[in-house]
């Protein structure tokens, strides 16, 4: 079975001989960042599919807050391109959780934890973690969360 990163790398590839800018520099700045946590340490080590999908998750976020942050700063243009960066990494993320399973999850958590009021808000969050990783942004979840808590 391929790795994730062997995808990404065999995309990159395609990505240059179509001579596709945006997927070959995103691809490019992806597999930079995969490497750099790779060797970052004390021993270089090959991470595994659910690293590179939290490195990918991490640098999706980064292309949506700074396309935010472009928008505010009247440049559409940058903003679209960071956008478009953001949609093609998120191709290569799980599917993400409907508004319907992810309150699902947020109850039964909510109930398995006993949690009352919104103090519980950690304990709830921590049983929902492995649950919901890669498949909601973390904003969404503590939304739904605090939302359920509140009652």
């Amino acid at each position: 079975m391929t790795t994730l990163k062997a995808t990404l790398h065999d995309d990159l590839t395609t990505a240059i001989k179509a001579r596709d800018q945006l997927r070959s520099a995103t691809l490019r700045l992806t597999l930079s960042a995969i490497g750099y946590e790779e060797t970052a340490g004390k021993t270089a080590r090959e991470l595994s599919d659910d690293e590179v999908l939290k490195i990918i998750t991490r640098e999706v976020k980064k292309r949506r807050d700074a396309a935010e942050a472009f928008e505010k700063g009247d440049r559409a243009e940058s903003a679209a391109r960071e956008r478009a960066e953001a949609e093609l990494l998120t191709g290569y993320l799980p599917a993400q959780l409907t508004d319907e399973e992810l309150t699902a999850l947020v109850t039964d958590a909510v109930a398995a934890s006993g949690a009352t009021g919104p103090a519980a808000m950690g304990s709830v969050m921590k049983e929902l973690r492995p649950k919901v990783a890669g498949r909601a942004e973390g904003g969404r979840v503590a939304a739904e969360v605090k939302r359920q808590l509140a009652g």
